[in-house]
Formats: C-alpha cells, sequence, structure tokens
C-alpha cells in the first residue's frame, strides 16, 4: 500500500513523499479502511506551511477528510460499523459528543496519521456512515468543513428555520455548506463574494441575496438594508472580520466565528458588540454526534457538496496546488479508486 508523508510541518509541498508499505492489520477496537477519496480544506495548507495552530508530528500522514470502505475489522471494535459499510472518519477522534475540551485535541492529518493513504486504521468508534446518495468523492468532503458549517448553524440548539436570516461570507467550503444548510432549514441567506462571477453560481445554490463586496465595500450596511435595518439572525464569520458582523448582526443574533484570514489584528469595539447583544461563539469542526446528526440531516434532503475538481491519487500534488492557487468554487478532492495514466506515484 502506499501513503503520502509530510516530512515536518512548514516544509511545503517540497516535504511531501510518497512511501510504500505492508498492508497493516486492525487491532483492538480498530477498522482496516479502504480509503477511495480524500478532500482539500484550508486547514491542510496551513499544516504545509508551518501555520496551523495545533501540533503536527514529523512524518505525518497529511489530510483529515476523507472516506471510504470498512474491508476488515479487529477484535473488541465497537458495534458501530461493519465491513462493507461505507464511512467517514472525525477529524478530533475522540470527540464523541458535548463541548469541546482539551482531551479533545489530537487530530487527524496532524498529530495523529491522516488520510492521504490507501488504507488507513481508525478507531470505530471515530466513524460515521456516509449518506447513502453520496458517492465517496463527496463524502470525503464532509468532515471538516461540513461539521464546521453545522456546527455553526445547529450547534448551540437555538432554532434556526422560516423567518431568520443568515449571512455566510465568500465561496469556499464552510460557507457553501451554511448557504446548503440555511436554505435546507428554511432561512433566508445573504450571501457574500468579491467575485462578481460567482455570484450567479451562488444563487444557483440557494442565495436569496447576493452582496458583491468588491463593488459595494460595506457588506455590512447593505446587510442592515436587506432586511429593513433589523440586521441577520445569524452570521457565518469565516474571515474573522468580528468588527463587521457586529455591524451586521441583529439584536441577540448569533456570530459563528469559524476562522480568519491574514495576521493584522482589528481592533475590537466592546461597546458596540455589548450594545448589540450578540453572541459570538467561536466553532472548530464539531463532534461525533454533530456529524452523525449533519449525515441524517443530509440524506433526509438529498443535499450534494459542491466539488470543484477531483485529482487523481498519483497527481494529489497538483491538487494542493490547485486549491493554493486560489478561485475553487466548492471542493477539491482526490480520488483513491485509481490513478492517472503515465508514471504513476510509484516512480
Amino acid at each position: 500500500m502506499l501513503s503520502y508523508h509530510l516530512s515536518h510541518s512548514g516544509a511545503g509541498l517540497s516535504g511531501l513523499a510518497v512511501r510504500e508499505h505492508d498492508m497493516p492489520v486492525p487491532g483492538l477496537g480498530q477498522a482496516l479502511v479502504a480509503v477511495r477519496a480524500t478532500s482539500l480544506s484550508f486547514r491542510e495548507l496551513m499544516v504545509l506551511d508551518g501555520t496551523y495552530v495545533l501540533p503536527v508530528r514529523p512524518d505525518v500522514v497529511p489530510v483529515s477528510d476523507g472516506a471510504g470502505e470498512v474491508v476488515a475489522l479487529g477484535p473488541g471494535g465497537a458495534d458501530t460499523v461493519r465491513v462493507g459499510d461505507r464511512v467517514a472518519a472525525t477529524l478530533f477522534p475522540s470527540w464523541q459528543d458535548g463541548p469541546f475540551a482539551v482531551e479533545h485535541l489530537a487530530q487527524r492529518g496532524g498529530s495523529l496519521d491522516g488520510l492521504l493513504t490507501e488504507f488507513a486504521l481508525l478507531d470505530t468508534d471515530s466513524l460515521v456512515t456516509v449518506p447513502a446518495h453520496l458517492s465517496y468523492e463527496e463524502a470525503a468532503t464532509l468532515p471538516c468543513v461540513a461539521v464546521t458549517a453545522w456546527n455553526a448553524l445547529a450547534g448551540d440548539g437555538a432554532a434556526l428555520g422560516p423567518g431568520h436570516t443568515v449571512v455566510v461570507q465568500g465561496s469556499g467550503g464552510v460557507s457553501l455548506f451554511a448557504l446548503q444548510f440555511a436554505k435546507a432549514l428554511g432561512a433566508r441567506v445573504i450571501a457574500t463574494t468579491s467575485a462578481s462571477a460567482k455570484a450567479a453560481r451562488l444563487r444557483a445554490l440557494g442565495a436569496d441575496e447576493v452582496v458583491d463586496y468588491s463593488a459595494t465595500p460595506d457588506w455590512a450596511a447593505e446587510v442592515r438594508t436587506l432586511t429593513g435595518g433589523r440586521g441577520a439572525d445569524r452570521i457565518v464569520d469565516v474571515a474573522g472580520l468580528l468588527h463587521e458582523s457586529i455591524r451586521a448582526i441583529a439584536l441577540a443574533g448569533t456570530i459563528a466565528c469559524v476562522g480568519f484570514v491574514g495576521n493584522a489584528a482589528v481592533p475590537l469595539d466592546t461597546g458596540a458588540l455589548f450594545a448589540s447583544g450578540a453572541t459570538v461563539r467561536t466553532v472548530a469542526v464539531g463532534s461525533r454526534a454533530q456529524f452523525t446528526a449533519m449525515n441524517a440531516f443530509i440524506g433526509t434532503h438529498g443535499l450534494r457538496p459542491v466539488i470543484d475538481r477531483v485529482f487523481p491519487f498519483d497527481e494529489a500534488m497538483d491538487a494542493y496546488r490547485h486549491y493554493a492557487a486560489g478561485g475553487p468554487f466548492g471542493k477539491v478532492v482526490v480520488s483513491h479508486s485509481h490513478a492517472s495514466s503515465g508514471a504513476g506515484v510509484r516512480a
């Protein structure tokens, strides 16, 4: 079997290499999963360039997100999966339910081996079955950004549906999933973008309004206008620009802060935050219980992830380059089910 390995965080693509291994045998409570597809997220670029906030061990198998088939089970495994099941693995394997805690920091593709490999040994209690209508390539997009989007919208237990307005920012993975989930819940969705060419695609996914902030820089004021001065009930903030989100949030609304871009610190007006009555909740992926609930929701509503491009396993480095170049609309996926013509990874 073959696996990609990253020599160390910060090495970039030059530190990524393929090695051949003996086939592993599942131990106590483990499943052997034939990985059929993986997908990239911004997290993977941070792991490569050394800016990821959690530890990354040397020689790790990278990439947290993947889906595959259970091909063998070790003794004493949880009674949750069977040989032949189509599964995905949680990013934080020990986080089963409830709030996140320090004991759950071990994460796939960082301190633990990830899924950019042909076969992976995974704890059975970290696996979830994937929606039946999704391909492996589609299911591989779920563990990080989809669970994050689900947690951002549903993780606090607050009702969200008809009569509520949700703002999603840009066209990254979290935002596209949040748009689809919010629409399926019955909410009105306002999407922002800096690329006018993407506005039509956001509307096609269900966005009720699209604010092009290259043409309308004060997107927060535009959200106020579009909501009759009320503001949005929930904002999925992927940029970390909370000072702008506070201006756009409705009284007692919720801002789910799921990430940040750039290194410039913008002062936060605590007076404006207090006056908004808003809840600001940081969101870092989600638990296995949330993953399971999200999969049930996806299955019920027949939702499908947006995929920008699929690369074969032996062109995984090209997948990284394509993603890092910017501009994908949807997920960049690596299919493990076939290799491209030519030399292949063994060369």
